[in-house]
Formats: C-alpha cells, structure tokens, sequence
C-alpha cells in the first residue's frame, strides 16, 4: 500500500462502500425480476464510492490522491471500451450483412443427424469463440440447434449445454475471446501468444463432459427446410478486414509496445474507409435474379446505390451491448474503489498469503459460477498478487471455463435461456454439473501436465 494511501478497512467509509458494492450486486442479479437494467445499480454504486473516498481524502487534505487513482481506473475501463466497441461494430456489421446467416443455412444444409451437429457446433462455436466473443457465437449456434430441434427438445437442451461449455472453454485461449483473458492481455500479465498454452486443457475442458452428452443424443435425422441466404456485396472483404484488424492490433502490442485498444481503433479506419467505398459506388453484382430481387427491395431509387450501403459506423455503435458496457464500467470503478480503500489487499492476503495460489485460482474459478468472471478478473487484478506465469495461466482458465458450471454462470448461458426458453433451462444444465466440474478439473490436471514450467 502507498505510503500516503488511507486504509479505510476499518473506517465507516469503507463499510458504507463495501455494503453499497453487495447491494449493487444483488441488485444487478435480480434483473429479470425487477426488470431494472443491471447497469443502472452498478452505476449508481460507483459514483457514490467515489464520491465517499473523495470526501474522506479530502478531509485529510489530499483528495488529489484519489481522484489520481480514479483516472487510473478509468484508463482502464476506456481501454477496454474502446477494444470492444470496435471487436463488437465489425460484429454487427458482418450481421447485418448476413455473414452469419450464411453460416447458419450452410451447416443446417449438410444433413447431419443430430449427434452429427452436436458435435459440429460444438467444435465449431469452441474456435469461433477463439475472436467472437461469447456470447455472440453462443447465439449464432444456439439459433442452428433451435432450427434444428423443432421437435426435438431433449437435442436442443444438450446442444445448448454443449455451446456454452464449448464457447467458455475456447474463449479462455485468446484474449478476443472473453473480458477477464482480455484484461489480462491489457495488464501486461500475459503476452497474447501465451494464452495459446491453454489450448489443450481447454479442449479437454469441452470434450469430457461432451464424450458423455453424446450418448443421450439421438443418431437420428431432423427435417430440415433450408433458406436461400446470399451475403451483401463486401461482406466477405469485411470478415477479411476483421482479421486484418485483430492482427494489427495483437503486431502493436508485441512490437511496439502499444495497448491493443490503439490497434482496434486502427481496424475501426480501415472498416469507415471501406463502408465509404460502398456508399460511393454503386452494386453492379447482380448474380442472379434473387440478388437483383434484394437489391430493388433495398435500393434508394434516387441514386441506384443500395440501401444498406447508407449505414454509417455510427449505426452499428449505437447498437452495441451499452448496458453491458456500462455495468462493467460501475463494476470496474466499484472494485476500484474497494480496492483504494483496502480490501483487495485483505483478500489478497488471506487468498495468495494464507492459501496457495494453485487453491486460490481453483476457488475463484468455482466462484465465477455465480459471479460475472470479468469482474472476478479485475478484482484479482486489483489485489496484484505475485504469481508466475502458470499460475496466471490458470487463473484464465479457471475463471474462463467456470462460468459453465451453472447456466447463469457466463454470458452465453445467460444469452441461450432467453433464446431457447423452455427448451434449455438451468435445471436442465444444473442435471449434467457433475460431468462438466469433472471437465472442470480435468482441464486443471492437463494445464499442470502440459504447462508444468511455467509454474
């Protein structure tokens, strides 16, 4: 602790914060019950904290100190923000250009059996989870499983299982795919190549308890009525520019020492530049008769060009996962704010100092079942524990294939009972826990063979 930091552990300004923080909490988990959005409380949480360890600093002569360590804190959340909101704009762009639709109609068209698709989306959504984020490649496949699953709502329930255990998983190996593998990759913990080391516990993680789900899936073939989806013209260049985009951002942080947020807002140029191509010129791809069809629909008859060419970037931001984003900001200044007072520091001592940090990243990975994991992330961050680079590496896992414990434990899950309500269900998930903490520590004995130096 800084020599000219208060400790307020003790004080009524550190109660008062620590109960306005758990109440916030509580408040943002009964979302669905209160109907009030998750980011409102959180919000609110942070400001009063703030406000609180300002007014004591100032008493004591140096609320500079703390309004500093606000700014701190804010770097931080505008970091992640900003890497975000662009991984999310090329996302919604490639959406509304039906890239995913494409995806949807080309695998429900192969007719495979239900076991068939079990595996391929699982397998498929494990590596797309890699750059989507989690809960977008969730329901991108969770949306096939349910075309599929008509009439079969026992498939549609394991499927959905196996999504989420298979998104979690595969977003623990790279920081695009998950906040708390992000934030490590922001603090400098990790480099991003190193992340890679979990590739084997994380395919260990998904494959046992699917190894065991597969035998309660029928080898039966659904009836399938295929759409006829065609992709609007750049669509594929844009999936080409998001590459480019996550290439140059990971090429600034290892080599120029830049945060990956410099590189991700350097990608968002690229796809303004070619969305202004699109306006400027007109499409002359009329591939057949269905694709002249779409284009008349959309067109602006004034100038010929295609209606969709008008979105500017703009449009795409403003339909972003804003509350999401804001909780995590009321979440982020909040644990900032305990961690300024001191608590972290506790924590820390009794987590890293009492336990050892192989038991400390297992409970906390448990944990992340019922606490959002970037969270957990940013408050491990917070505490600074010293710890090699295995136990980091485990930390990522932990908390990364945790959240699959419990359907309400990530944002997958979270996503996927809305979608597939009444066929999917926490009970549903909650019957096949024991396989999935097997994988759970499985994973966790594969990291230790594999890994065993970095420790």
């Amino acid at each position: 602790m800084d020599p000219k930091q208060l400790d307020l552990t003790q004080h009524w300004a550190g109660y008062l914060s620590l109960s306005i923080m758990v109440l916030a909490y509580a408040a943002a988990m009964l979302e669905e019950v209160t109907a009030l959005r998750k980011s409102t409380p959180m919000l609110l949480a942070a400001g009063l904290i703030w406000t609180i360890i300002v007014l004591v600093y100032q008493q004591h002569g140096d609320a500079h100190l703390a309004a500093d360590m606000f700014d701190r804190n804010l770097l931080t959340y505008a970091e992640l923000l900003f890497f975000i909101m662009v991984s999310m704009t090329y996302l919604n762009r490639m959406d509304d250009m039906q890239v995913f639709d494409a995806l949807r109609v080309k695998l429900l068209s192969k007719g495979m059996s239900y076991r068939q698709l079990f595996w391929v989306t699982g397998v498929l959504v494990f590596f797309m989870s890699l750059f989507l984020n989690g809960l977008t490649a969730g329901l991108l496949m969770g949306s096939i499983v349910i075309a599929v699953g008509k009439k079969n709502a026992h498939f549609v329930s394991l499927a959905c299982i196996n999504i989420v255990v298979a998104t979690n998983a595969g977003g623990s190996v790279s920081p695009l795919g998950g906040i708390s593998t992000l934030f490590v990759w922001q603090h400098g913990m990790l480099q991003f190549t190193d992340f890679f080391k979990l590739l084997l516990p994380c395919l260990v993680n998904f494959l046992v308890p699917a190894l065991f789900m597969q035998f309660a899936i029928s080898k039966d073939y659904p009836a399938i009525e295929v759409e006829n989806i065609i992709m609007q013209r750049g669509a594929k260049f844009v999936v080409c520019l998001f590459g480019i985009t996550i290439l140059l951002t990971v090429w600034v942080d290892m080599f120029l020492a830049m945060p990956p947020a410099f590189g991700m807002m350097a990608g968002l140029s690229l796809l303004n530049l070619f969305n202004y191509y699109l306006q400027k010129s007109p499409d002359t791809s009329y591939r057949s008769s269905k694709q002249l069809f779409k284009n008349l629909v959309n067109a602006n008859m004034s100038t010929g060009i295609a209606k969709y060419q008008h979105l500017n970037i703009t449009d795409e931001v403003s339909s972003l996962y804003w509350d999401t984003l804001l909780f995590f900001y009321g979440a982020m200044m909040g644990i900032g704010g305990l961690g300024y007072i001191g608590y972290l520091d506790a924590v820390s001592h009794i987590l890293y100092g009492l336990l050892s940090p192989t038991t400390a990243n297992i409970l906390i990975g448990l944990s992340s079942a019922f606490i959002d994991n970037g969270t957990l992330m940013f408050a491990v961050l917070t505490m600074h524990p010293d710890i090699p680079p295995g136990q980091w590496l485990l930390l990522t896992l932990t908390l990364g294939v945790g959240g699959s414990l419990l359907a309400i434990g990530s944002a997958p899950g979270i996503g996927l009972l809305g979608l597939a309500k009444g066929q999917y269900t926490f009970s549903e998930h909650l019957k096949w826990f024991p396989v999935i903490l097997l994988g759970y520590f499985a994973s966790i004995g594969v990291h230790f063979l594999v890994n065993a130096r970095y420790f």
